[in-house]
């Protein structure tokens, strides 16, 4: 086979899971993330079907049932803290084989998974990328310039790659409606075993377990904010302030301890939207191709996309644009439904009115005990037919 030069710009989940899997396969690889370190920050992630056997593969679930949350149920309450309604969220998770693992977790399991068997280059970007038929010269901020057979862009939402290879974000990236935050919770809140959620309308906020230092997740409905800045923190900071300055209970310890963290993550919803994922020796991956941020998805589908994507770059090694388009070909069929049930699972964690509120919650407190007792009478019939069990 033969072996290629890759550049992968982005060391969060999709670039360590594709650089493990390529180097896997043969090729010589290089990582570069903008970071001087691995991000620590953000919300919980879940890892599920299909990722699941990507990652027993990669001998790594061990390590994350290990560093998995330690999430028993979720608590709905209003903004003022009055308790309305609760599943058992361990039971689901148990039955549908998946795990929860705060974000900063799985990327640095994965990157100790890879670091090994691929360059990995921190505090450095790419400035500049030119193609021809045999590859791609690339210049970085520090680094020398070097050259590549192919290079790929999983930088997430605001992906320098995909600015380079395919022009402004304007041109496809759109507002979803929403912001989040996640920042630790300060040590004088213990949320115990359950996701608190607490809701006003267009507004959420949301406590969640962890093994080590539990946190807090901050949404809210607003327009595009025209002059945002996801690199600004002290944007951040008073942008958060001023929205949930009316929330009662815990929130306001929250909003303080906001103003002081230095491991506040802040950046906008979005949906990237290309048709095509690549520009000749060029291609994107996770968040930078199609991103579906903050509903949990997010990580399942870097996943498994990066080893699409080193599967048809095994397969093609000699012909990278066509092991481009089959990767898309089989990655967009997973990756569409998600996008598309976006607004659905935004209408359901944030609504926008308090009559929204009072449907979902009377909702889930009827249907998260149905939806759990029907999981477990599938895995009971699965068990006991042999015609239900996968070839």
């Amino acid at each position: 086979m033969s072996r290629l030069r890759v550049l992968i710009s982005g060391a969060g989940i999709a670039g360590p899971t594709l650089a493990y899997w390529l180097a896997r396969f043969g090729h010589s690889v290089t990582v570069v993330e903008r970071s001087g370190t691995l991000r620590s920050s953000g919300n919980p992630v879940d890892v599920r079907q299909p990722a699941m056997p990507i990652v027993e593969r990669m001998n790594i679930m061990s390590r994350l049932r290990q560093a998995s949350t330690v999430v028993s149920g979720w608590t709905l309450r209003d903004d003022k803290g009055r308790h309305s309604a609760r599943v058992d969220l361990g039971t689901l998770w148990r039955l549908r084989n998946e795990i929860e693992v705060p974000r900063g977790d799985l990327s640095t399991i994965l990157y100790e998974a890879s670091r090994d068997s691929a360059e990995f280059i921190f505090g450095d970007a790419m400035v500049s990328l030119a193609q021809d038929g045999g590859g791609v010269d690339v210049e970085f901020e520090r680094s020398r310039p070097r050259r590549f057979d192919i290079a790929i862009g999983a930088d997430g939402l605001h992906s320098r790659v995909r600015r380079l290879a395919f022009g402004p974000a304007s041109g496809f990236v759109r507002h979803a409606g929403l912001y989040v935050a996640t920042l630790p919770l300060p040590e004088g809140i213990d949320p115990g075993r359950d996701i608190t959620l607490l809701n006003a309308p267009g507004k959420a906020v949301a406590l969640h377990p962890s093994r080590e230092r539990p946190l807090a997740l901050l949404i809210f409905r607003h327009p595009e904010i025209p002059d945002f800045d996801a690199w600004r923190v002290e944007q951040h900071k008073q942008i958060l302030q001023t929205t949930f300055a009316g929330f009662g209970w815990r929130v306001p310890e929250i909003l303080a301890a906001a103003q002081e963290s230095r491991d506040l993550w802040f950046d906008e919803v979005s949906v990237v939207d290309l048709v095509n994922w690549a520009r000749g020796r060029v291609t994107l991956l996770g968040d930078a191709s199609s991103c579906a941020s903050l509903f949990g998805d997010g990580s399942t589908l870097a996943i498994a996309g990066a080893y699409t994507l080193a599967a048809a770059l095994a397969e093609h090694p000699t012909e990278p644009e066509t092991a481009f388009r089959q990767y898309q070909a089989v990655h967009r069929r997973l990756v569409d439904p998600r996008l598309k049930g976006l607004p659905l699972i935004a209408g359901f964690l944030v609504p926008r009115t308090r009559i929204g509120i009072s449907v979902r919650n009377r909702f889930v407190a009827i249907a998260g005990p149905t939806y759990a007792a029907g999981l477990r009478i599938g895995q009971i019939m699965r068990a006991r037919s042999p015609v239900l069990e996968p070839l």
